[in-house]
This record gives structure tokens, sequence and C-alpha cells, in this order.
């Protein structure tokens, strides 16, 4: 499905326009946008629907492309262990103040997210205001319409939920595109039962499957009613666990398992690669535009995060992986299982200060083979680009290492050809079958059964293990030296927690998850704290850098859209603590 872009706005009103003469032509209505009544048939709410799913691809109306990323590669994947900022120490400063956890409520990739966001709320309301007045839309196409708006509402809402926590929750009935004064309302409220109500209401009605790639189905829905419970399966303070809430994300997952309709793909590649988009993995999946010939479209908001200078897209270097990531892909020698508690001791060779026509020994110890999947290093086939070259690659070695990111790279033959190379339409798999797994996984852990809990994070490895989706060289053979291997037991629930929580890691590496999951568990201070105290040492920017518990959780409400709340002046959005 293309997006859809919809002029001037999609909270649209009438336009009188009076004048003594009476004139006919003057009450033609306005040029260049739609009015009321255009909308108010089957083909004006069809489109404002496409319009609703277009906004998922966070390209805002207004500012930059990166700010709103559905990859969330800003805020979910730098202010993570998974990647630093990138590029160089003058380039989007902003940045680095989020990587830095210097969060300032005046941050504009902060309040560019927001704006993205409630743009795709507004849409979504906009629909279900319309859908009533459309008398030529049957009952059963109304009721999936409003099915698939809410469980849009329900995604836009449920982002915004876990970046800022303390979010105002708008439905049809608030908001009202004429009254600017609708929409302010506190934030102090709890969304959480609004945001699930949405998935519940879309669960009872959408099908199973959609004819069009792309459109919500009943069990993406009901993934994503489970990663609601997911996302409060922890205490964020202590990492308690909360039994109602993983049994209820239990009782899900285990209806999108037991369905049949999802398996996981053959190889790992195939989640990320725009030639196998919408495969049997995909439960639900951000469409980009099918071409990128034009600079607009496709990936937008990933087109700062690829390797600089001579490297692919050639521009911009953004969002290199970590060196505690690369480290993380460690495995045992003998077992193949990962280090999960030494990982980061020793660390796996890299080129960091060698010149790309100098010579270098790669890391020959054992490895996860999904580490050269998501992360490009040096001598390692870059998909179909070439050979990762190294250094010439990399915008500033000497200020954020030597790896370039990889898995949201598009291989060159479906990359723009005639615009910016790095526009593509390889889409953003938002919930795929192995999120359901080890988010299922996590549950047995709880309150479940450890063997369960076994089964499925082996099910996720065992594709890891599969020679066949290892990256290859020239002549065939493993670029690297893979080992993956299968746990034989998890002896304590502890044990499984770990295991489950850093194959998660792996698993959705640079993919803007870490972070959030880090919070979710209750373990982000103690985990990031631990991490800037190895990281100053390679990466002297982060010197005196802190994740401060009880604030950076959460970030702050953007403070423009605090002071936009005004009314008798007193702002109705209050901030979020410690800003």
């Amino acid at each position: 499905m293309k997006k859809m872009t919809l002029i001037a706005s999609l909270a649209i009103t009438g336009m009188l326009i009076a004048n003594s003469c009476g004139d006919k032509f003057l009450e033609r209505p306005p040029q260049g946008r739609y009015d009321d009544k255009a909308l108010q048939n089957s083909t004006g709410v069809e489109g404002l629907l496409v319009g609703a799913y277009g906004a998922l691809d966070g390209i805002p109306v207004a500012g930059d492309g990166w700010f709103g990323a559905v990859s969330n590669w800003v805020f979910g994947g730098i202010a993570s262990d998974d990647a630093y900022k990138g590029t160089d120490a003058g380039d989007q400063p902003e940045q680095t103040f989020i990587e830095r956890y210097v969060w300032l409520p005046t941050n504009n990739h902060v309040r560019g997210k927001w704006s993205t966001l409630f743009n795709g709320v507004a849409r979504t309301n906009t629909v279900l205001q319309f859908l009533p007045q459309a008398k030529d839309i049957s009952a059963d196409r109304a009721a999936q319409i409003t099915a698939e708006a809410r469980f849009l509402r329900g995604v836009y809402h449920f982002e915004a939920k876990k970046i800022w926590k303390n979010i105002p929750y708008y439905d049809e009935v608030i908001y009202n595109a004429a009254n600017p004064n609708s929409v302010k309302i506190p934030n102090t409220e709890d969304a959480w039962p609004k945001i699930e109500a949405d998935f519940q209401a879309a669960i009872s009605v959408l099908p199973e499957s959609q004819a069009q790639p792309g459109r919500a189905t009943k069990y993406a829905a009901m993934a994503m009613l489970a990663k609601c419970y997911m996302y409060q399966g922890f205490d964020v303070a202590s990492g308690a666990p909360n039994s109602a809430k993983l049994t209820a994300a239990k009782a899900l997952l285990d209806q999108v398992i037991a369905s049949g309709k999802y398996s996981l793909t053959d190889t790992y590649h195939e989640n990320f690669s725009a030639g196998s988009r919408n495969n049997k993995e995909s439960v639900f999946e951000v469409q980009y535009s099918l071409t990128s010939a034009a600079d607009g479209g496709g990936n937008q908001g990933d087109g700062l995060a690829w390797p600089y200078n001579n490297g692919p897209g050639g521009c911009c270097g953004f969002y290199q992986p970590a060196q505690n990531l690369v480290n993380a892909h460690k495995t045992d020698a003998a077992t193949g299982l990962p280090l999960i508690t030494t990982f980061n001791d020793v660390d796996v060779t890299s080129d960091e200060g060698v010149n790309s026509n100098q010579a270098f020994t790669p890391y020959a110890g054992t490895l996860d083979s999904r580490l050269d999947w998501s992360v490009g290093r040096r001598g390692i086939p870059y998909l179909d680009w070439g050979i990762h070259a190294g250094k010439d690659w990399v915008r500033d070695q000497a200020y954020a290492g030597p790896y370039s990111p990889k898995k949201h790279i598009a291989e060159k033959k479906y990359s723009g050809v005639a615009g910016w190379q790095n526009l593509n339409a390889n889409n953003f798999r938002m919930i795929r079958y192995a999120h359901i797994l080890l988010w299922a996984a996590e549950c047995e852990i709880e309150v479940g059964s450890l063997d369960k809990a076994r089964d499925y994070i082996n099910q996720v490895r065992t594709r890891a293990a599969n020679p066949a989706g290892f990256v290859k060289k020239d002549d065939g053979s493993a670029a690297a030296n893979y080992k993956v291997g299968l746990y034989d037991s998890f002896a304590t629930k502890e044990i499984a927690r770990d295991a489950v929580r850093f194959e998660e890691r792996i698993e959705f590496a640079m993919e803007g998850t870490r972070f959030f999951d880090l919070v979710r568990w209750g373990v982000a201070a103690e985990t990031l704290n631990k991490y800037l105290e190895k990281e100053r040492l390679r990466r002297s920017y982060l010197n005196g850098a802190q994740f401060k518990k009880g604030t950076h959780e959460y970030y702050p409400i953007p403070q423009q859209e605090i002071v936009n709340t005004t009314v008798a002046g007193k702002p109705t959005l209050v901030q979020n603590p410690g800003y």
C-alpha cells in the first residue's frame, strides 16, 4: 500500500466566503485542499484510513524525518547499549544529548517524535469522525474501518506511552480539529486501559488475514495487546514481575502461536531484506513506498543511518553499533551459548585506527551468526554492496568507532537510483514471530514452564545456527567463525530470565527496542551505567554521562507542547518527574 499524503490537514473544516456581490465563483471550495463533503463518502473515508496507515512510517508533517522514524533508532537505539550516535561531534548534537542522558524538554528530536505520533492519532480520529457521514459504506465495512482505525490509534498511543509514560489520550469524541482547546487535556490519567480497549475492540472485529499487506489483522491486534501487557509485566522501579499482566499476555501469545499462521523464516536475514517483505514471520509490518527514485517516501527516517563516504549511500554515518553490542555476540567455543556475564571482558577485534589500505586480521573466536546481519564490520560482505572496507566507510572512527549499521540497509538492487540512494522500500517489521516466541518465553519463565520457555528460545536459536543463513564469502564459506548452540535446561528462573533477555538483545539488535526493553524489565539504570563505565574508556565524549534512575526511564514532555496546552494562563500537560 503506497503512502497517501493528504493536503493541508486530515482535520479539515469547510470555509465560508462571503461577499456582497454574490458572484457564484466566490463560493467555490478552496483549491489545493479537500472540504468536508469530499470526504463524506466511501472514497473519502478509505483515503483517510490510508492516510492514517501512512503516518506509521514516522515521516512527520513538519520537521526532519529521523525525528519520528518508526524504527526508533534515536530513542531506543542510541539511548541504549546497542549503538553510538555515530558520525562526528558536530553533526546533530541533540542526539549526543540523548546518548549522554542530558535530556532537555527543548530537544527538537523529542518534540518531533511527539508531534509525529500525535499526528497519527489525529488521523485515526478523523477517520472515525467522518465514517458515520459516509452513507455508501456497508455496516460490515464500517465495522472493519472502525477496527483498523482503533488498532492504529492504539499503536500511536502505545508508542507515545512507552516513550513518555504520562501522555494524554485522545479519542474521536475529545479531538475536534476546529477547536484547538479540545486537545488541551491533562496527562495525569493512566492511558493503558484506553490503549488496551482500542486493541480489544480491534480483536473482536478484524479478520485473521487481509488481502492487502500492511492492513491490521486480528492476530496483529492480539500481539499489540500482548505487547501492552508485556510493558506492564515488570515493575519499572524494582523489576518485580506482575503475574496478572504476564498471565494476560501469555494467553494472547498462546493464541497467536496456536493459530499456525506464522512461523520463523528459514534464514534470519529474510526479515530485513527488501526482497522478502511481508513474509511468513511478519505479524505486523509497516509498509514503505514502493519507489525511492525521488527524495521522498521510503525509509526516510533511517536515511541518516547509513555508512559514510565510499560506503553504500555515501551518507551519513549515524547510528554506529557499539563495541558492547558486538562483544555480546561472542559465544562459548565448546557449547555455542552466549557469554551472558563475561561477554564484555575482552573485545572482539576491530579495525579501529587501522586504515583501509593497511592489513587487518579479523577476530577468530566463535560468534553468533546474527552479528554480521546486524553490524557492518571490516572484511565481512555487506549485503550486495561488496566487502566492508573499514575506515573508508566510517565518518570518524576515533569519535564513534569502526562499525556500521546494517539491518535496515537495503540491498543495492533495491535502493534508489535517481534520488537519494539511502531511500528504499525495505519495510519495518514492527512485530514478527520471533517477538511472539520470545515474549511467550518471558511469560513462561515467570508464570509457566521453564521447559516451554527453553523450547521457544531454542526455536529462535536453531534458526541462527542454520548454516544456510550465515553471511558467506564469495566462495560460499562462512564469513566468520559462527557457532550457535541450544540450551539443554534452565536450573533456575533467574538463569532462564537472563537467557531470554540476552536472546532478545541479540535477536532484535539495532531494531530500536533495546532501551525500552531495559526500562520495562526494570534494569535500565544498572545496565546502562555499567555500560557507561567501560564506554568512557572508548568514547571520551561519554565522560560524565549517567543514567539517573527514576528520571531517565522516560523522556521529558516537550516544553513547547506544554506551553501549547495553556488555558487561562495554566498548562494542562504536566512535565515528567526530574525535568
